[in-house]
Parts: C-alpha cells; structure tokens; sequence
C-alpha cells in the first residue's frame, strides 16, 4: 500500500521547524504508544539533530501495557525519555513537565551563570496528524487554547502559546513524509486514523486490522463480537462480526461498510481492549 497524502502545508511545516528550531530548548516528538515505529516521521531526527527531546507516547490508556513498558525502556537505551500520557484525562502530565525541566536544565544553567533573567522554558512540539497535539496542548494549558478535531490536519499555522509560568509552546502542525512505501507502516497509520479514511479503501483497510487483531489479540476479537472461533480467512471473520451486529443488507448480504466503520471506530476509542501493534522487536 503506498500512500501519497502529503498536503502543500506539510512541506511548509518542514520549513517552519527548520527556520525556528533555533528559538526553542526542547522539542517534544508526539508519537501514538499504540505504533511507536509507524507514527515516528523518519525525518524528524534529521531535522532537530542534537536538540534536547523527549518522546512523547500519548493515548496510552489504548495501548497494551506491558509492550508500552518495553518501549520505554527501548527509548531509554536509545539515550531519549519517553512518558506516556493520556492527553485527555491529564495521565503522565507532571512526569511529562518533570522530563522538559530536566531537558532544559543544562541552558537554563547557562543563563543563570551568565547573569541573565531566567525566562519560561521553551517547547517546540512535532509530530504526524491526529496523534492528540491540540488535546495536549489544551491539556498544558488548563484551558482551550488550539483547535481539536478528530480528523488529521486539523492545525494548520505556527503559534507561541504560554502553557503556564515556566513554560511556553510553538506549535506546529502534523507533517508526515512525502512517500509512505512501508505498507505495515500505511496500515498501521490507517488503522489509527492518521491519514485521512477518504483516501483509503475502509473495506480493505478493515480486513488487514482484524487480521493483525486475530493474530496478536484474539480474544478481544471473540469476546467483543461474540465469535466463538476465528478463521484463519480474516474476511470471513469480518463476516461473522456483520452477521453478530445486524449489518446486513437485503437477501442476506453483508453490509461491508458498515461493519469497517464499526471496527475501525471501536479499535479507535479503545473499545476493542487495550492493543498495541508494534513492538520493540519488530525494528
């Protein structure tokens, strides 16, 4: 599956990070703690070189908690903090400001050796669309401070927001790269809802995730849908569900669509159970 999706603002995103990195002493990555390696955009390392970061794994109450266990301790070796949060509920929020504090402190050192008044902390935030960057900000803030949607692309221009006191934001939008040729990496960002369903096949893409469900998470499958047994066919499976939950058309014809809206908005809100799709040993 390749996936063309890269819209006229994420090439200026690029840009804008690049031009304004310099004014920022932290960046925070956004990642999804359900695909840590499909929702890292390969080129966000290559554009903040040795800048301080800190990973973020947001909507880990979606994710399966041992695996998240293990990525923590994977970024850990790679020399970056990762803290999950549940940019919704404010989970992991303090261990998130605990983690830019001790980024920063080395120039915050700095300054005050130099004499100078020790000013707010400043962030820079990237990541792919519709990972929760506007759910986290509002989150910072305590207040509704960027636009929210649930659909990926939602912000669009450059902003410098006070999270509070100490620390202050520069927003940028989601960016994902120009050629996405991975197709786990395509699904993975399908399934999760970081590229858009209308330029995907929902049918398809419906198909490959109760596959991977049935493969590492079973039984959330049967005891979601009622199934007794699963097939090795993952079509058949998408039958049985649409057969458990009504989705039928006239002359007993399977309603497809409606069983992929129904899957995939249930994967989504975490309604399937708590799944994660990728683990440290797949790299």
């Amino acid at each position: 599956m390749n996936i063309n999706w890269y819209p006229g603002h994420m090439k200026k995103t690029k840009e804008l990070i690049r031009d304004n990195l310099r004014l920022v002493d932290v960046v925070l990555e956004l990642l999804d703690a359900r695909i840590p390696i499909s929702s890292k955009n390969p080129d966000i390392d290559g554009i903040i070189g040795n800048k301080p970061k800190v990973i973020i794994l947001n909507k880990s109450d979606l994710c399966d908690p041992k695996i998240l266990r293990q990525w923590i301790d994977y970024f850990a070796m790679q020399g970056t903090e990762a803290i999950p949060i549940n940019s919704i509920s404010g989970e992991g929020m303090n261990n998130l400001i605990d983690a830019v504090k001790n980024s920063a402190k080395d120039k915050i050192e700095a300054m005050r050796n130099k004499g100078r008044k020790i000013r707010p902390i400043r962030v820079m935030i990237v990541g792919i669309p519709n990972v929760g960057k506007s759910s986290l900000i509002n989150k910072l803030a305590g207040k509704k401070t960027a636009k929210t949607g649930n659909k990926p692309g939602v912000t669009k221009g450059k902003q410098w927001i006070r999270l509070r006191k100490d620390l202050e934001l520069f927003d940028t939008p989601g960016i994902l790269w120009p050629k996405i040729q991975d197709e786990n990496v395509g699904l993975n960002l399908g399934f999760t809802g970081a590229i858009k369903d209308e330029i995907l096949d929902r049918d398809e893409l419906c198909v490959k995730l109760i596959e991977k469900i049935s493969f590492k998470y079973p039984d959330n499958l049967k005891e979601r849908y009622k199934i007794d047994k699963l097939d090795e066919d993952p079509v058949i499976n998408m039958e049985s569900i649409g057969k458990k939950r009504g989705c039928m058309r006239s002359g007993g014809i399977i309603d497809y669509s409606k069983v992929s809206r129904i899957v995939l908005d249930e994967f989504r809100k975490g309604i399937l159970g708590r799944i994660t799709l990728e683990e440290p040993g797949d790299l």
